[in-house]
């Protein structure tokens, strides 16, 4: 990280929480301008089939608690 990003990074973090949460979402939005064309329609009927699919019982959801734990297990320092 540059000095300068860093120093941007401490102000940033003097922020409220909803403050930072708008920023995020403002640089997020900045990055998402380079996106492919048609990407967000994909996306559209990636989530419409993942829809479909938990809807008709095809995917089954995992509660957060049980993918937070596979995924510590395979971390290094389990963590």
């Amino acid at each position: 990280m540059t000095e300068k990003t860093s120093k941007l990074l401490q102000t940033a973090l003097t922020l409220s929480e909803e403050e930072r949460a708008d920023l995020a979402c403002s640089l997020i939005d900045s990055l998402d301008a380079t996106a492919e064309e048609g990407a967000d329609e994909a996306w559209e009927r990636e989530i419409k089939r993942r829809i479909s699919d938990l809807d008709s019982g095809r995917a089954k959801a995992v509660p957060w608690e049980v993918v937070r734990g596979r995924i510590s297990a395979k971390l290094p320092d389990g963590k």
